[in-house]
């Protein structure tokens, strides 16, 4: 079965792009453009993985990341690797992605076969 990616991302062509990519590559992913969207995606379905933009409008990816891991927990279910993705060399953003252990972290434009290397890593 094809495992399972949700991406979060406000912009379209960012997702659209990781959408097809991933696609292609034999994943199913899912497209949420908002923190809270990814949140009430999480409560209806299960997934592998977590890839999320830092920079969002209203929920950045930090705090989007602590509320789905605090329903993971809260609902008794396992946790979700993450990937944060961002176009913006913030400092305090990245210490924060540190602090919080995500499996990676990268910076837009990325290199299609370094993120997919990332992907296969996080899945197996």
């Amino acid at each position: 079965m094809a495992k399972k990616i949700l991406v979060i991302d406000d912009e379209e062509l960012v997702t659209e792009s990781l959408l097809k990519l991933l696609s292609i590559e034999g994943y199913n992913a899912t497209v949420a453009k908002s923190g809270e969207e990814a949140i009430d995606k999480v409560k209806k379905n299960d997934f592998d993985l977590i890839i999320c933009d830092v920079r969002m409008p209203e929920l950045d990816g930090i705090e989007t990341i602590k509320r789905i891991r605090a329903h993971l927990e809260n609902s008794n279910k396992k946790p979700v690797p993450e990937v944060l993705i961002t176009g913006y060399a913030d400092m305090e953003k990245y210490v924060s992605a540190k602090e919080l252990e995500v499996f990676d972290y990268l910076y837009k434009p990325f290199d299609n076969k370094e993120f997919l290397r990332i992907i296969k890593n996080v899945l197996g």
